[in-house]
């Protein structure tokens, strides 16, 4: 049976060998079909892997907030044909907060074997380095973009800490970090916790955790850095 692969990449510019185990190059080496979010990255990506893959012999099919859904079963053909592909992500593990997840559900549905390929996720890595709780969490993905919803977002999330003992997981886009970190230290309460994890893996990693009201003496430098938000009690 013909396999669909999801195959991580790094979160940031680094060393494959250094976040990604060998098997993975192995795999992605043998494989012709992809599904990528930008093929110029996923081009860029696959000459990390091995200077010698011939990305001309290679199909990509772009997968993107532009793609339209009837399109996306026409990427499975190669499937369809017997032939195994691989979904690459351009940060971090395929279908996690990626659109990757529609193609996912797709091949779930017609049957075919969807293989998860170890790598990154900096929902879990943060988890792990945050101190919180990590047997019940939920990730929201992007908050609103309107300041009255997000605030609303952020005062729901805090209750869910309290009353649920739940871990709230967040991101926003790195030109807007700084902008989400004033929005939860004027929201949320001075004891509640917050741990801002950015760059999560590269060497200017930075993993910490305070209280709101430490964090409003302490405000680090977000700005343009891939960054996730956790809140806890």
């Amino acid at each position: 049976m013909p396999v669909l692969y999801l195959i991580p990449t790094t979160l940031g510019e680094t060393s494959l060998d250094a976040i990604l185990p060998a098997q993975n190059n192995i795999i992605v080496e043998s494989l012709k079909y992809f599904i990528v979010e930008n093929t110029r990255t996923a081009r860029r990506f696959l000459k990390k892997v091995n200077r010698e893959i011939n990305i001309d012999e290679l199909t990509f099919f772009e997968l993107n907030q532009h793609t339209h859904a009837e399109e996306i079963a026409h990427f499975l053909q190669p499937l369809k044909a017997g032939n195994d592909m691989g979904i690459i992500s351009e940060a971090g593990c395929p279908a996690i907060a990626d659109p990757g997840a529609d193609v996912v559900a797709l091949a779930q549905q017609q049957g075919f074997r969807v293989v998860p390929l170890v790598g990154p996720s900096s929902i879990l890595l943060s988890l792990m380095a945050s101190g919180f709780n990590g047997q019940s969490f939920t990730f929201y993905g992007y908050l609103p973009i309107e300041q009255s919803e997000r605030v609303k977002m952020l005062k729901k999330m805090e209750t869910h800490i309290y009353s649920e003992h739940q871990t709230q997981l967040f991101i926003e886009t790195p030109y807007r970090n700084m902008k989400m970190l004033e929005d939860i230290l004027s929201v949320c309460q001075s004891a509640t916790k917050l741990c801002i994890a950015a760059d999560i893996t590269l060497e200017t990693e930075f993993i910490r955790t305070k209280t709101i009201k430490e964090w409003k003496t302490q405000k680090p430098d977000l700005n343009k850095r891939p960054c996730i938000f956790l809140l806890y009690k």
